[in-house]
C-alpha cells in the first residue's frame, strides 16, 4: 500500500464558512483541504483565496488541492489562466478539474468530441505544469472517466506527464469491481475521495466500510504522481460535523495502520 495523508474536501460542508471547515479539519486531525471552487474559493477572487491560505496555514494545515469545478471543453484556456492564479494564492499545488461536458455519460461521445476534450486538457496540463501545479482529473459518474475504459483511452490519449487521475468508488461498487478498477488506473492515480455511500447514495458512518476502504487503500499502487498522495473526505452523513469528526477518526485509523504520508514530504 502507498502512504496517503488524510485530507477534508471542503465541498462536504459547502454551507460553512471557510474559518469553521479550518477549526474543523484541525480539530479532526488532519492534514491538508482541497478548497472547493463554487462556493468557498471562487475562481479568480484571488484576495479570498489569500485569506483562506492564510487560515488554512496558520491552523497547521496545507490547502492541498483546488476544486476548480471547469468542464473542458465547456471551458477554455481564458478560464484555466484565471483558475491557475486562485491556486497559486491558495497556495494549491493540484488543480482538479471535471474531463467533458457537465453530466454527459462518456458512452455519449464520438471520437472527435473525445479527441477535443483530451486535447485541450493536454493543453491545461502543460500550462498547470509551468506554474508548478498538477492537473488532476475528477473520477466520476456522467464524465470521460465514468468508466475504467473510458477513463484509461482518455489518459492515453492526453498522454501528458503533469495529468493524472483522482479515484472514487461509484456508490455501491463491489469490492472486486473496486480493485480491478485500481488495478487498471492506479498508476495515475494522484487523489482519492472517501465516502461511505450504498447503491442508492445513501450515506453511512466511514467505520461501517472501514474493511472496504482498507482494502482498497492496500490495493493502491505506486504512482507517477510525484507529491505527497491524500485521502480526502467528502460528504458525510447528515452533513453533520459530528458525523465528519468521527469518520476523520476513522480513516486516519485506517492510514495509520497502512502507513500514513508525511503531509510536508
Amino acid at each position: 500500500m502507498i502512504p496517503l495523508a488524510p485530507a477534508l474536501c471542503s465541498v462536504t460542508f459547502r454551507q460553512l464558512p471557510p474559518e469553521e471547515i479550518v477549526a474543523l479539519a484541525r480539530q479532526a486531525g488532519l492534514a491538508a483541504i482541497e478548497w472547493g471552487g463554487d462556493v468557498h474559493v471562487p475562481a479568480g477572487d484571488v484576495a479570498l483565496a489569500r485569506h483562506v491560505r492564510r487560515i488554512t496555514e496558520e491552523a497547521g494545515l496545507l490547502p492541498a488541492s483546488y476544486g476548480s469545478y471547469l468542464y473542458p471543453p465547456d471551458h477554455g484556456l481564458e478560464d484555466f489562466r484565471r483558475v491557475l492564479d486562485t491556486c497559486h494564492a491558495l497556495g494549491s499545488s493540484n488543480v482538479r478539474i471535471w474531463p467533458g461536458r457537465r453530466n454527459r455519460p462518456s458512452a455519449t461521445y464520438d471520437a472527435a468530441e473525445r479527441s477535443e476534450a483530451a486535447g485541450l486538457i493536454r493543453a491545461m496540463g502543460e500550462l498547470a505544469g509551468g506554474a508548478g501545479i498538477s492537473v488532476s482529473l475528477e473520477y466520476h459518474p456522467n464524465s470521460l472517466t465514468d468508466e475504467t475504459g473510458s477513463a484509461a483511452n482518455l489518459m492515453d490519449a492526453i498522454a501528458h506527464a503533469n495529468v493524472h487521475l483522482y479515484w472514487q468508488p461509484r456508490p455501491g461498487l463491489p469490492l472486486d469491481e473496486a480493485c480491478e478498477e485500481i488495478a487498471r488506473i492506479g498508476t495515475r492515480v494522484s487523489h482519492v475521495h472517501v465516502f461511505a455511500w450504498d447503491g442508492a447514495r445513501r450515506r453511512y458512518a466511514l467505520a461501517e466500510h472501514a474493511k472496504w476502504w482498507s482494502a482498497v487503500f492496500a490495493a493502491l499502487p505506486e504512482s507517477r504522481f510525484e507529491g505527497v498522495r491524500y485521502a480526502m473526505l467528502e460528504f458525510v452523513r447528515d452533513d453533520a460535523p459530528e458525523a465528519f469528526l468521527a469518520d476523520a477518526a476513522t480513516l486516519r485509523h485506517l492510514l495509520d495502520r497502512q502507513g500514513r504520508a508525511p503531509a510536508n514530504a
